[in-house]
Parts: structure tokens; sequence; C-alpha cells
């Protein structure tokens, strides 16, 4: 394996990832849906009147400002509404950004569920256990994650840019231009925001993803009820990609929303970490917008999960004799 394990996943991920990146751009958008643009939505409390009434009148004043939640609409909507508020090329928002995140995070977790999986693997069976797949899974996952979360914190934000009102964009003009405006507005830290949150969802996503993907497919195979090509790497990705839609999208609402914050000085942050995110959420929208965005997560999800190891499993044929 080696290197040639890293390299093979490296490929797969990033064409997945492209390929795929409109869908994951309505994903986050729609995770975001129901959070206010207010920064501290606690320190508008009461409002004085500027004229005073006679104390005999009986007219009560509000004293407090309500903000409606705005309508949920779903992912074509939501497509289509980008488009025509910010141009298709808005569908594209942070590729760059996706890229370098599969580039460093896939490529890790890729190559060293590989290297685990060649060393676990039974020699007299050519297969490895359901428990060992799920601890390489969770072992590459969490180390991918780390590697790869800078990337990912820029992917969010410039994804999630064209939702907020225009004096509150970032504007970042690729994912080197945000790297460099968080390090120097936020500090090197910032590049970590929700680093915690990442490993979690990186974990679930890698263990459930590429653990169910070759058991689905050791199955398949060990009943004879396809032979081993396309039609069985579909029907496996399939599998995979449902699994770790279910297992990981309450995990990436949070993440989202926490690595989307704007945090600026003297002003209380939105969210005061992991916890706080998903009991405010959870208290303001209901337990079941921890599964905001689930339908264009599986409609990622799924066409990634194929993608990703259907290019594997070809690339694995042409790399065979290196």
């Amino acid at each position: 394996m080696g290197l040639k394990g890293f390299t093979e996943g490296g490929i797969a991920s990033i064409i997945a990832g492209a390929s795929t990146h409109p869908l994951d751009l309505i994903k986050v958008r729609m995770q975001l849906q129901g959070e206010s643009h207010i920064p501290n939505p606690s320190a508008i409390q009461s409002h004085r009147p500027a004229f005073a009434l006679s104390s005999t009148a009986n007219i009560s004043l509000p004293t407090t400002l309500e903000v409606p939640p705005p309508p949920r609409i779903g992912p074509l909507s939501i497509g289509v509404r980008i488009i025509q508020s910010e141009g298709a090329a808005a569908l594209i928002s942070g590729v760059s950004a996706t890229i370098l995140r599969q580039t460093l995070y896939s490529t890790t977790r890729m190559g060293i569920y590989g290297v685990l999986k060649h060393r676990w693997t039974d020699p007299d069976t050519n297969n490895m256990p359901l428990v060992r797949k799920i601890v390489a899974g969770l072992i590459s996952g969490a180390i991918g994650a780390a590697v790869g979360n800078p990337a990912d914190v820029a992917m969010v934000r410039m994804q999630a840019d064209g939702r907020l009102p225009i004096e509150q964009r970032r504007n970042y003009k690729s994912v080197v231009d945000a790297l460099s405006q968080m390090s120097k507005q936020e500090g090197v830290a910032s590049l970590w925001r929700g680093s915690g949150l990442t490993v979690n969802r990186a974990m679930i996503v890698t263990a459930s993803q590429l653990a169910s993907y070759d058991q689905a497919k050791e199955m398949i195979l060990d009943k004879g009820l396809m032979n081993d090509g396309i039609g069985t790497h579909v029907t496996a990705s399939f599998v995979a990609g449902f699994v770790a839609s279910v297992a990981s999208n309450p995990v990436d609402v949070i993440k989202t929303r926490v690595m989307n914050m704007k945090v600026e000085p003297g002003v209380e942050p939105p969210y005061k970490g992991a916890l706080d995110c998903a009991m405010k959420t959870i208290k303001a929208e209901g337990p079941m917008a921890l599964y905001k965005g689930f339908i264009p997560t599986i409609s990622r999800q799924g066409p990634f999960t194929v993608v990703l190891f259907v290019t594997l499993e070809q690339v694995r044929r042409l790399l065979k004799d290196f």
C-alpha cells in the first residue's frame, strides 16, 4: 500500500468532491436556514418609546422585538434561488476549498484506512472483521479531519457567504485568500474552529462510509449476487452513502453553524461551543433541525460515494502494476 493507497484515494476523492460540489453547497445553505443574522439577539431586549403618553391612556406598547423565522424552502427551490440572485457560478462557490479539503482530508483518511485494512485483513479469508473496519474508519477519519480542518472552515464560509446580507459578506476571492484573511483577522487558531466537531463527524462518516462499503461489497460477492464489477461497486456505494448520511447529519449541522458563525471583538458570539449550538438549535427549531438538509445531504452523499468508490476501483486497476 504505502504512497500508492494515498494517491488512489486522493484522485478518487478530488473527482468526487468537485463533481458533487453544487449539491454540497445547497446542503450547507439548508443547514443554515433558521439561523438569525443578528450577531447577538439577546442584546435586543427592550425598546423605550421616544415620547411619553399620559398615564391614563390605556395603550400598551411592545417591549420586545421579535424576529419571525424565515420560511423554510427545499433544496430545489434553494438551488433556483441561488442561480436567480447570485448567478449560476455561485453553485461552485468555494470549489477551490473543496479541492484543497479533499486533497488534505480525504487523501489522508483513505490512505490510512487502506494501510490499516492491509494490515488487519485476515490472510486466510482475505476479509477484515466489521469491528476492525469500523475502528480503522474511526482512526483514519480523525487524523484526516485534523489535517483538513482549515480547508473545511474555508469551504463552509465560502459556500455560505452568498446568503448573508451584503454588508456582512466576507467576499473571499479563493481558498488561499480565505485562509489568509482568517489568520490575520481572527488568528491562526480560527483555522481549527469547530475542529472537535470536524473530527467527530469525520470519524462517523469514515467509519460508516468505508466500513459499510467494504461490508456490503463482501456480502454481495460472498453470496454470488453479482460479480466484482461496476454493478457491485455502485450498489455497495449507495448502501455506504445512506448509512453515512443518517449517521453524520446531526453533527454536520452543528459543525456548519459553528464554523460559519461570525466572531467580532467585544460582541458575544452566537454559540459558545458545539453543545451550546446544539441546545440553541433544538430549542429554537426543534430536534428535527439536526436533520435539516438531509435530502441534499443524501442527494450529495449518494452520488459522491458512488463516484468516489467507482473511481477508486478504476484507479486501483489502472495503478495495479505500479
